[in-house]
Parts: structure tokens; C-alpha cells; sequence
């Protein structure tokens, strides 16, 4: 957690694009941009698919930080009991954190604990052992480029091994290193936690990222997410990291994604639009608490 400046508002560039083809790179860069944003999250779930030196030039160009963000695949899970599953999860991680670095914003966050996707059973003890051990290997890595790992609790349908603040946090203790925190989403705290301030709370000083998404994944201020809890607690522990607001429509995203996310409906068509609103709507929440 840092106390002082303004906070960096980002963007997910799900918003803008389904893919990261260059045409599509330039797309999200430019929309992020004209729409106002600072940085700009790029789902890292194919590592391979990211030109990282044509995306960072365009990135520069911009003026925009870029960061990563994923979510693991049931046959490549470090939280799984299999070794050889373990093992091509902490590949992709590792593939990943390369992107994250030579995009210089030093962040690397989601799911990058288990897979992103609905498990049938409880973790198996050995599984939740493998991801620990992994991501302590991964953040050790990352210290050495300058990039910080964040943990993002979700929700029961979308992972079995961390839900809540309080589990990330346990979790963070567990690995012991100095370059992990807890990246909260609103959208799941909405769903698995008592109130957005108690979830801040348990994140104590391992806050260090935050996204921002309404109940139904479309406007921000139109569906059931505490909102305004999120911001007035925000300013009551002075967070000043990254905002970064997120929403998925299938309308843009890739059906792939949309599939593991649930996403069945389109509950907006222009990304721009959508995105123009959310900055408009957290700024005001953030002037009125500063």
C-alpha cells in the first residue's frame, strides 16, 4: 500500500479489444488513451500471442502504462496435485512475467494462483502446497525485474483455492515474499464478502491493486455493487495504487473468454461509450474523497 499521489486510473483492454493482434494492440492503446486512462491492463492469457516490443513501443508512444493480467487453464493450474499440471502452470507464469517486465508497468496480477474457471470439489491440501511453492518461485523471479504479483480473490464459481481478502492474505503470508499483494475486485467482494470494508480491512497493508466492476459487469452505478463503499474506503485507508475499471461484453471479448467468464449477454456494444462513463464515474468518487 502507498499514501500520497493521485491514484492511476487503468483500464482493462477487454473493453476495446476481443484479441491482441497488432491492429487490435493499436486499437486499445488509442481508446484507452482518448478516453482518458493512464494505464491499461492487457490479458496475458496466451503469452505467446503478445508482441512485447511492438506493444511497448505503441504503449511509449502513448504515453500509457501497461500492465498484465491472466487466469490459469485447468490442464495448466499450479494449484493442481499433478505435478505435471503444476508444472505447465508455473510455464505460463513465467511466460507471462516476461511480457509484464518488458512492458515496464512491473505488474503481473489475476488469477495467477489456480485456474480461472468452476472446480467440482474443495482444493486438494497438496494442490494449494504446489501454488504456494509456485508463486513463491514466480515472485522471486519477478523481484529481480522490478514487478510485483497480485492475487485476485474471486468468486466460488471461478475458483476453489482464494475467495476473500482474508484467504489472499493468508496466502501472501504463506509464500513470504515481499512482492505479492492482494489485487481485490469489486465485482467478486460483491458476491463472497460481508462489506467492501471489511474486505479492505483484511487486505491491511497487502492492498496493492484494485478493479473496479459493476454487479452485472456493464455501467458503472447501475446494478447492485457498493460502489461508494469501495471509494470511501479506499480514501479511509489512503490508497493510492492503481483503479483499474473492468467490464466484459460478449459483444467485444473473445467467445473463449466469455465462456470461462460467464458472460451471456451483451450489456453494452461501444467500448469508448463505456469506458468515457467509468472514468467520468470513479473521478468524481475520488475528487469527493480527497
Amino acid at each position: 500500500m502507498s499514501t500520497g499521489a493521485r491514484n492511476p486510473l487503468g483500464i482493462h483492454a477487454a473493453v476495446f479489444a476481443g484479441g491482441w493482434s497488432p491492429q487490435e494492440c493499436r486499437h486499445a492503446v488509442s481508446a484507452a488513451r482518448a478516453t482518458g486512462y493512464d494505464v491499461l491492463e492487457i490479458p496475458a492469457l496466451d503469452p505467446s500471442a503478445i508482441d512485447m516490443k511492438d506493444t511497448r513501443r505503441v504503449l511509449d508512444d502513448a504515453g500509457l502504462t501497461g500492465v498484465c493480467s491472466l487466469g490459469l487453464d485447468i490442464d495448466a493450474d499450479i494449484s493442481s496435485p499433478d505435478p505435471a499440471v503444476a508444472q505447465r502452470g508455473e510455464e505460463r507464469l513465467f511466460d507471462a512475467l516476461e511480457i509484464a517486465a518488458g512492458l515496464g508497468g512491473g505488474y503481473l496480477g489475476g488469477v495467477v494462483y489456480s485456474a480461472l474457471g468452476k472446480y467440482n470439489r474443495p482444493v486438494d491440501p497438496r494442490g494449494r502446497d504446489n501454488a504456494v511453492a509456485a508463486i513463491g518461485r514466480v515472485a522471486a523471479r519477478a523481484a529481480e525485474e522490478d514487478v510485483t504479483l497480485g492475487l485476485e480473490p474471486v468468486n466460488r464459481y471461478e475458483s476453489n483455492l482464494i475467495n476473500t481478502a482474508a484467504q489472499a492474505v493468508q496466502f501472501i503470508d504463506d509464500v513470504g515474499a515481499g512482492n505479492v499483494v492482494v489485487h481485490l475486485d469489486i465485482y467478486h467482494v460483491n458476491i463472497e464478502e460481508r462489506s467492501v470494508a471489511e474486505a479492505i480491512a483484511d487486505c491491511g497493508e497487502h492492498l496493492g491493486y484494485v478493479h473496479v466492476g459493476e454487479s452485472h459487469r456493464g455501467y458503472l452505478g447501475t446494478g447492485s455493487a457498493d460502489l461508494d463503499g469501495l471509494f470511501r474506503s479506499l480514501a479511509d485507508v489512503g490508497y493510492d495504487g492503481t483503479i483499474t475499471f473492468e467490464s466484459f461484453s460478449r459483444a467485444v471479448i473473445s467467445p473463449d473468454l466469455s465462456d470461462r467468464l460467464g458472460v451471456w449477454r451483451d450489456l453494452w456494444d461501444d467500448g469508448e461509450d463505456l469506458a468515457r462513463h467509468a472514468r467520468e464515474f470513479m473521478a468524481a468518487r475520488l475528487s469527493a474523497r480527497a
